[in-house]
């Protein structure tokens, strides 16, 4: 009785971590559209996306990015001054999206928030 109780518990924990992987390599939905985000700032920033050109980013303005990009806020228009001390990733965005709508917007001070 006892050890089919470990076979039994063996086998469910060896279903488990081959069921794991299958959700974790399962496709993210924003990673084709990507994820919008919004410049809740209520002030102009700048940003350079996979190390373009300066670009200015007007309030409540939105753009996407998508896993493979890079993207970087800056509060001047030299692109010099990093607006976000800890510059956000697709991985920080996609993390704060908790309703999976694929948006999250910034807020004053660089506070991330989902939309």
């Amino acid at each position: 009785m006892k050890s089919s109780r470990v076979i039994l518990l063996c086998a469910l924990f060896a279903t488990a971590l081959s069921v794991e992987p299958s959700y974790a390599a399962a496709d993210d939905p924003c990673s084709q559209s990507g994820i919008v985000i919004r410049n809740a700032t209520m002030l102009n920033l700048w940003y350079k996306k996979n190390d373009g050109v300066c670009s200015i980013w007007i309030h409540e303005h939105r753009f996407t990015i998508r896993p493979e990009d890079t993207m970087k806020i800056y509060s001047d228009m030299d692109c010099k001054t990093l607006y976000c001390p800890k510059n956000p990733t697709y991985k920080d965005y996609k993390s704060l999206d908790a309703n999976g709508s694929c948006g999250v917007r910034i807020l004053p001070n660089c506070n991330l928030s989902d939309m």
